[in-house]
């Protein structure tokens, strides 16, 4: 090649012009990819085996609750860490109560949300009474397969308790259930003490939040065995069909009428004496019901008694290892209660 000293000078001029803008390419470029995206989303994996700090403690059982522990069953796996793709948050300050905070922030899912979590801070707290000006919910939700919502976390902070609630989602070891749990292990909502159903999915009513309903219910599938809580005798069975369905109805042996009501199949005949822990039905969906549930009712008179003040209740505590297990399975879901909310 020839000394560029010999080349014309256009030639020159058009080389280095050449050399000027791939320097200035180059350098663009550098700058760029060392500069953050403002759109990007990071995704970050959740630690399954990390620990979680618990949310300002949990609910602590009010009136006459008792514990029971949470008994394993050999072989049983311990359930995995649950996935959160899929689930999205709710965050609203309470306006004048949960059924209007639900229906201004979840839209059309706004009252059936309001009901499921409804159903995990009513065992501590009369929540038409009790939520006041500051309170702010947190709630972790996801349309189920059938459509309805279904909430796998959910918080309360509430003035009147001066702290923050939380419950969970999860199944415990020989559960065929699972239930909603707080981070120290003890159950969110309560059982009635030798009540007649052994196993149930969730209690979907009771007297405190529904007065004008008489009884207590409890989500079952079909034909789960319904026992007599009480010695007594079978005064009646099926009637008024059209609202109860098949039914059955005990004057126990301290005058109080047990009814129950919507059930598949009557094990017992008027008159027949009962004992305790006898299976008298199976639970059903008939009469006037649109799910599968067993309705106890309790009357003395004519005056409606409360299942839970009658019966009393307990609540269920995990031991130590089931405790770690919930922790690890739920981290991911307690992650996403403690997020700030969008501004």
């Amino acid at each position: 090649m020839s000394d560029l000293r010999d080349a014309k000078p256009w030639l020159i001029y058009v080389l280095l012009g050449c050399s000027l803008a791939t320097n200035v390419m180059l350098l663009l470029a550098r700058g760029a990819s060392d500069k953050p995206d403002s759109h990007a989303i990071v995704q970050a994996p959740i630690d399954a085996a990390g620990s979680a700090a618990p949310v300002n403690g949990s609910a602590a059982a009010t009136g006459a609750v008792h514990e029971a522990a949470v008994q394993p069953a050999s072989g049983q796996a311990v359930p995995s860490t649950a996935p959160t793709a899929g689930w999205t948050v709710l965050r609203s300050k309470v306006e004048q109560s949960l059924a209007r905070t639900f229906q201004l922030a979840g839209g059309e899912s706004g009252d059936a949300l309001a009901s499921v979590y409804t159903r995990l801070f009513v065992w501590d707290l009369e929540l038409r009474r009790d939520l006041q000006a500051g309170d702010s919910i947190a709630v972790v939700w996801r349309h189920a397969p059938d459509g309805l919502p279904e909430i796998a976390a959910a918080s309360l902070q509430s003035e009147k308790l001066g702290r923050t609630v939380a419950a969970y989602h999860w199944q415990a070891p020989g559960d065929p259930f699972p239930s909603y749990w707080h981070l120290d292990g003890t159950e969110a909502p309560l059982r009635l003490r030798d009540g007649p159903l052994a196993q149930y999915e969730q209690i979907t009513s009771v007297l405190k939040d529904r007065p004008t309903h008489k009884g207590m219910d409890f989500k079952t599938p079909v034909g789960t065995p319904v026992s007599a809580p009480r010695p007594g005798t079978v005064t009646r069975v099926n009637w008024n069909w059209t609202a109860n369905g098949n039914c059955v109805e005990i004057r126990y042996d301290d005058g109080v009428l047990g009814k129950f009501l919507h059930l598949s199949e009557n094990r017992v005949a008027e008159g027949a004496r009962v004992s305790v822990g006898q299976v008298i039905a199976l639970t059903g969906n008939t009469g006037h019901s649109t799910a599968p549930h067993l309705h106890y009712q309790l009357n003395r008179g004519e005056k409606t008694i409360d299942p839970l003040d009658y019966h009393g209740t307990i609540r269920r505590s995990l031991n130590a290892e089931q405790i770690a297990a919930m922790r690890r399975d739920v981290a991911g879901f307690e992650s996403m209660l403690a997020e700030p909310a969008v501004r």
